[in-house]
């Protein structure tokens, strides 16, 4: 087989825009990401400028390194070798690489709680935070970003796809739509389609953020983003920038628990703010909203439709109740029978 040269960016190039329309853009994200850092590693520490050059061993060292340099986890080193391994085998069949290279490609075998993700903000560090929205930035577009993320326990990729047409101000709730067709997809596509019941302190941040604060624009398709920049519907990266932007503490406290200078501090600047050790991304938000709501007693079946996941996964990967914690609230239950 002759295999045709390649750059490392302008096959991770073509692999995105050859997945963009059979994926999630959340997926799409998520893989850009993580392909990121392979892209990095050919750049800065292999000195790989053609593919072609890629071997086992390589990919190996690969490994080794994004595991130290990004003090990952068992189940995030394995996430992170799973996308990369997919990426391997589709530069099999641009003849990018060696047939079955992919093969090589190592990822941890976990087991018990290795699968289980552990970042969550908590409720406490949630309320400080919309409390600070709430005073100092009110009905802002990271104020809604945020309040939603929280409450309604939405994907990053649900908030994006939200149009003003979905919210309705009467009956209190939000409709969840996957429209491919023009530009917005939800994760689980047609299977994530819901409606989501409101509370009064959320509607009223919507309808002043709607009535005082939203740029009045709309998105390449005609529509009329919930979420909004002046440039158009908020992307999701902007969404994620507003999370870890406002969940470092310094932010509401003025304080850094790390110790550092905050004049000086590298998580400091707006596009760095994913530097900050306590800042947390969107998935930990969702997740510690879920979690709340189980210790506030809310049904699991409830959590789940509401959050657009199944029991099972829910239990497994989202509830983090201590185990003593849901025994008192069985006990509960069983007390109201």
């Amino acid at each position: 087989m002759s295999l045709e040269p390649i750059e490392p960016e302008r096959a991770l190039e073509l692999y995105i825009a050859d997945r963009e329309n059979n994926v999630s853009q959340a997926t799409i994200y998520s893989h850009q990401s993580r392909l990121g850092h392979f892209i990095r590693w050919c750049n800065d520490e292999a000195n790989i400028t053609n593919l072609n050059e890629l071997s086992g061993r390589q990919l190996h060292e690969f490994r080794i390194w994004r595991r130290m340099e990004g003090d990952l986890s068992p189940a995030t080193e394995k996430t992170q070798m799973d996308t990369l391994r997919v990426f391997v085998k589709w530069l099999e069949s641009i003849d990018a690489v060696e047939q079955d290279l992919h093969t090589k490609v190592l990822s941890p075998t976990l087991s018990g709680d290795d699968n289980i993700r552990d970042e969550m903000l908590d409720s406490d560090r949630a309320e400080q935070i919309l409390t600070y929205l709430e005073k100092y930035e009110y009905a802002s577009r990271p104020h809604v970003v945020l309040t939603l993320m929280w409450h309604t326990m939405m994907r990053v990729g649900e908030i994006h796809a939200l149009d003003c047409d979905d919210y309705d101000s009467v009956n209190q709730s939000l409709q969840v739509v996957h429209r491919p067709k023009s530009g917005t997809t939800l994760k689980n596509q047609k299977k994530g389609e819901r409606f989501v019941a409101l509370a009064d302190e959320v509607c009223e941040i919507l309808d002043d953020w709607l009535e005082h604060s939203r740029p009045a624009v709309t998105d390449s398709n005609g529509r009329k983003p919930l979420v909004s920049t002046s440039a158009g519907r908020a992307h999701t990266t902007t969404l994620r920038g507003d999370c870890y932007r406002y969940t470092r503490p310094c932010v509401v406290t003025r304080e850094c628990p790390h110790g550092r200078d905050l004049d000086e501090c590298e998580a400091n600047s707006y596009d760095s703010a994913s530097e900050c050790p306590s800042s947390v991304n969107p998935h930990a938000l969702r997740r510690g909203g879920i979690t709340h709501a189980l210790q506030e007693g809310w049904p699991m079946k409830a959590v789940g439709d509401r959050a657009n996941v199944s029991e099972k996964v829910l239990s497994m990967h989202y509830d983090s109740r201590t185990e003593e914690a849901k025994m008192e609230q069985r006990r509960e239950y069983l007390d109201d029978l």
